[in-house]
């Protein structure tokens, strides 16, 4: 049966227990996504409270990281989703998603309105990827793949 969750308080402390003993085992989040069948972006968001893993997903992630019973149950329940408590987030690599969106969200919606129409992309039927690339003028560059789905607004 589904639960789901009204405070972030248990979840935040699970991502806590969650988070120590990846550090403990020394595991990166694709070592701990391995098995579960599910993609690294997904599991780690899981980890960080923003998504409920399936039953099979989540007794695999616990046993990986020895989660006890109840923790394993907590990782399969709904979230109250959502994990920045400030309006302008002040961790550098939050705040920079932040900037990103500040300077290139209007031309986001102009593209996608343009080529699509009017309606949204799907946060919920979405799939997000992170690479690190080497940058031909040196050092590395990060490509982020926001892929969701496009939902127009319907007359009524």
């Amino acid at each position: 049966m589904l639960q789901s969750q009204n405070r972030q308080a248990a979840r935040q402390a699970l991502t806590d227990r969650a988070l120590i003993a990846k550090a403990r085992k020394d595991l990166s989040f694709a070592e701990i996504t391995a098995g579960t069948g599910l993609s690294k972006a997904f599991v780690t968001a899981a980890l960080l409270g923003q998504h409920p893993l399936p039953a099979e997903a989540a007794e695999v992630v616990g046993k990986t990281l020895e989660l006890d019973a109840d923790d394993v149950a907590l990782l399969q329940t709904i979230p109250l989703r959502g994990s920045l408590e400030e309006a302008i987030p002040s961790d550098p690599t939050v705040y920079r998603f932040y900037e990103m969106i500040q300077v290139y969200g209007t031309t986001l919606k102009a593209l996608v309105h343009e080529e699509f129409g009017d309606g949204i992309i799907s946060a919920i039927n979405f799939k997000l990827d992170v690479k690190k690339v080497e940058d031909p003028e040196g050092g590395s560059r990060a490509v982020i793949t926001l892929d969701g789905k496009f939902l127009p607004y319907k007359p009524f």
